[in-house]
């Protein structure tokens, strides 16, 4: 087997796990850009999986040039790293695949016909516990690893010795391990990958875990009551499940498996398609479960999956990205300090701050600041017409999902103003800002823009459920 700058390849496994294929069946590589938040870093950036160190082209416009503008600070907001499965989505597996043993077991006692798709499934052997409960697996270390030297290449100003790292977490464990990797990521970067026993003497940094910031969407009153906890909320996704497209494709994998179509369901066949996906986002490995599916069946279950973003994490509902106006200021709340402190001839007291989080803490913050909205909203009838939409969750926000801000100070400015300039990336990739269509944007320009959020968007009144009155959604 090849092995490449830490790089494992398993062309063996895949041909190995994936068992013969049927008809227009897809492997998982192929169905991968479909994943939706289940999918793989690298589904955005190919390149990654022959050198998960490799910064990828040059993107012109950045870094500002250094001869005029030099790197003040670098806040950064990131998903944690590839994950297991929930406990509950496991147990869901546990049924389904518990129906296709009963019928293979029927086939091969005599009772029914043969049925090579539900024969091979029953082959599969159940890895997935429902103790690994959305643990961080090895490989979501490995990417948070691997994020954390490609940053430190991109931004050796910052990411240096000596430097004061500020980091944030949300109370889960995928979270914290996240962080912890991260860490251990961003030493090897600096000082090899042999310890050294003044690695810690040399690298500052602080930690804190900070829920109602990470984890806004817990904290606001507003978000539970009308979204999480509303049975009517996600009619669009309940429709959607009935409708044609989703039938289409539950009644392929019941006739595929020689089930009863009412033995299976949207949410089933789902965790289906979900577990093809942890197969290659966890162990490179293609499974059976893959073979059930071709390209057209993957484009549907995405458009479920990115319907059940779009209403409950994103434009859905104005509260979903509302709520996020805590932690959208307190990002410019340390900006503004790096600022003051610049003015004064100061050191900057927080220069890199890492914020570790999930896809929903980076979904209603992208809502919020206007990216990756589509003209109309996604909408269960309206699956043919949103083919080419905007809000594609896997191409937003992946595994390792990262938003940076980075703040710079220019010298040759013409006035006070014009020092400070700040540009934003996306999962490594330059966004364009909503207000200028340009790369970057004058710090102030920028303030300006978003000053509605920044002033009048009170977390506690925005969440506020106001007394004798019924739900607005």
């Amino acid at each position: 087997m090849l092995r490449h700058r830490g790089c494992l390849f398993l062309p063996l496994l895949f041909l190995l796990a994936a068992g013969p294929a049927e008809g227009d069946a897809e492997t998982a590589e192929q169905l991968s850009p479909y994943f939706g938040t289940k999918s793989r870093y690298e589904e955005l950036h190919p390149y990654l999986l022959q050198d998960p160190l490799s910064l990828g082209p040059r993107q012109p416009g950045f870094p500002l040039p250094p001869a005029s503008c030099a790197p003040l600070q670098l806040g950064a907001v990131i998903r944690h790293g590839t994950r297991f499965p929930t406990r509950k989505q496991i147990e869901k597996l546990g049924r389904f695949h518990s129906l296709v043993l009963r019928r293979s077991n029927s086939s091969s006692g005599g009772g029914s016909p043969p049925c090579p798709a539900a024969e091979r499934l029953a082959r599969w052997e159940m890895w997935l516990r429902p103790d690994m409960d959305g643990k961080l697996a090895s490989r979501g270390r490995r990417d948070m690893e691997m994020l954390a030297k490609r940053l430190a290449s991109r931004f050796p100003s910052f990411l240096g010795p000596k430097r004061r790292f500020a980091f944030v977490s949300s109370s889960k464990h995928r979270c914290l391990d996240s962080s912890s990797a991260f860490r251990d990521g961003l030493r090897q970067a600096l000082y090899g990958q042999q310890p050294t026993a003044d690695k810690n003497a040399t690298m500052s940094e602080t930690f804190e875990i900070n829920d109602r910031l990470m984890r806004f969407f817990d904290h606001c009153e507003k978000f539970v009551k009308d979204v999480e906890d509303n049975n009517t909320a996600m009619h669009e996704l309940d429709a959607f499940k009935e409708g044609l497209e989703m039938k289409k494709v539950v009644e392929k994998i019941a006739n595929t498996l020689c089930l009863p179509v009412n033995d299976l369901n949207a949410d089933l066949v789902q965790v289906a398609f979900f577990t093809c996906s942890f197969g290659l986002a966890i162990k490179n490995i293609n499974t059976p479960w893959c073979s059930l599916f071709n390209k057209e069946d993957a484009k549907v279950l995405e458009y479920l999956n990115d319907l059940k973003q779009y209403w409950k994490r994103s434009y859905g509902y104005d509260i979903n990205s509302r709520s996020s106006c805590i932690l959208f200021q307190d990002i410019f709340k340390h900006l503004d300090q790096a600022i003051m402190e610049s003015k004064s001839s100061k050191p900057i007291s927080s220069p890199v701050i890492l914020q570790f989080g999930h896809a929903e803490t980076l979904l209603p913050l992208l809502a919020l600041m206007g990216y990756f909205k589509d003209e109309q909203p996604l909408k269960a009838h309206n699956y043919h017409r949103q083919l080419h939409r905007k809000f594609r969750s896997g191409r937003i926000v992946p595994y390792a999902s990262n938003l940076l801000f980075v703040l710079y100070h220019c010298d040759q400015a013409r006035s006070p103003e014009e020092e400070y300039k700040i540009q934003i990336l996306l999962n490594e990739q330059l966004l364009r800002f909503p207000h200028s269509g340009e790369t970057v944007s004058l710090y102030a320009s920028l303030k300006n823009h978003y000053k509605d959020y920044l002033q009048n968007c009170h977390f506690a009144e925005v969440c506020a459920i106001p007394k004798n009155t019924t739900s607005v959604v």
